[in-house]
């Protein structure tokens, strides 16, 4: 399917009454996992759109334009609130974050699979490894507060075990920094991802800043501002993949095309028909705002959409969750990598007075009081193991052991 060959709605379609917006959210007993996960998805995706609308607006002395840009975010806005309102008011904020780490690890894993291009997927891989620690530890700290069933969140779908160690994650800054892609010159499907991961990741970021605060247990609090710290680093590294040379009536054609891809892909896999009516309206309103998009190329860079897709603008295979639970298992291999520079490196090969060391040790401290550890330790202190879901072995034997959490790897020379 090419969207830019369907015939588009009209924009103030999309305005209406409140009770078209408030709908009824899905029941966090019955949902199925992947669908908590396009909801939060979506939400993350059309925060994107906002942000990058408002800021778009803010360089445009064109009033007229501000204008067109106000009126496609308006809409842009109508449907955040409609899919972030899907979230039921007795899920939890910690119920919720199983969700976003979900999200990050089976999304990481489904672009990593069909990603071309070898440095994105290096990209990829290294970061999923982070947030698939993530999730372990999250998960720890439902079973420690009672606060859920991890197991029953996730489903069948996704192992809960650790990955690189959270305290290993952090790097100094002038590592996390990658380089950025010409983006023309690149598959359509790769640069659909980028724009797709930045945005998810950049929404994880965004959550975890706003609920620190909020969260109720002194342990909570500090694993969420430690995560929220390894968000940043990603939204660093996943942003510079995007090409700085692209123009922002080029970044808005591109972002719209995104929003219809997503729609139609979680229109294609939705197993909630009430939902799924939602991702198909939803994507006629894209449609519509993708040749808006096309309109204000041509009309203020003299530019056809067609030369921002020398390839075809037909969508590339549609993006389905499933579990990839063996694929991540062989990622875990590369648990002992580090990043160095744009690129990634075995932390046994560098020097010792490389940066990270110093960096990681500054930022950590005492690794013993630092939550993303004690969380660990207080797990197995209760229930004498830590809480995993796992269908067999963890394949790297250094993070086997359910009695310890190993927080040298990937952050001391030779562990």
């Amino acid at each position: 399917m090419n969207p830019f060959e369907l015939k588009p709605q009209k924009m103030d379609k999309a305005f209406t009454s409140w009770d078209k917006v408030f709908l009824k959210p899905y029941d966090k007993n019955e949902v199925d996992p992947y669908t908590r996960l396009r909801v939060i998805l979506m939400s993350g995706t059309e925060f994107e759109s906002v942000r990058l609308s408002h800021s778009f607006s803010r360089m445009c002395p064109n009033n007229d334009v501000r204008r067109r840009l106000a009126y496609m975010r308006r809409v842009e806005q109508i449907q955040q609130k409609r899919v972030a309102g899907l979230k039921p008011a007795d899920e939890s904020i910690l119920e919720h974050t199983i969700g976003y780490e979900q999200l990050a690890v089976d999304l990481t894993a489904a672009l990593a699979i069909g990603e071309k291009n070898d440095y994105v997927k290096r990209q990829l891989e290294f970061a999923l490894l982070e947030d698939f620690d993530h999730l372990y530890r999250y998960a720890d700290l439902m079973e420690l507060e009672k606060g859920g069933d991890p197991a029953r969140l996730v489903g069948d779908y996704t192992e809960i075990m650790p990955g690189r160690p959270t305290v290993a994650e952090y790097r100094h800054p002038s590592d996390d920094v990658r380089l950025y892609l010409n983006g023309y010159l690149n598959d359509l499907r790769t640069r659909l991802c980028v724009n797709i991961i930045t945005a998810a990741e950049q929404q994880t970021m965004n959550f975890y800043m706003n609920v620190a605060n909020l969260y109720t247990s002194p342990l909570g609090r500090k694993l969420y501002n430690e995560i929220a710290m390894i968000e940043e680093q990603h939204v660093t590294g996943y942003g510079c993949l995007k090409d700085p040379s692209m123009t922002e009536w080029e970044n808005l054609l591109m972002n719209e095309y995104t929003e219809c891809y997503l729609y139609y892909s979680c229109y294609e896999s939705e197993t909630d028909a009430r939902i799924k009516k939602i991702w198909g309206m939803h994507f006629e309103e894209e449609v519509a705002h993708l040749h808006e998009a096309a309109d204000l190329l041509r009309t203020y860079e003299g530019k056809e959409w067609q030369q921002c897709f020398p390839t075809g603008a037909a969508f590339p295979e549609l993006l389905k969750f499933r579990p990839q639970k063996e694929f991540i298992r062989g990622v875990l291999k590369s648990v002992r990598l580090t990043g160095v520079g744009e690129g990634f490196e075995e932390l046994d090969s560098l020097p010792d007075d490389f940066r990270y060391f110093a960096y990681n040790r500054r930022i950590n401290g005492d690794v013993g009081s630092v939550g993303t550890h004690t969380v660990i330790e207080k797990a197995i202190a209760e229930f004498g193991a830590d809480y995993r879901l796992q269908n067999k072995e963890h394949p790297v034997r250094a993070l086997s052991d359910r009695k310890k959490d190993n927080v040298d790897l990937a952050r001391v020379k030779g562990a």
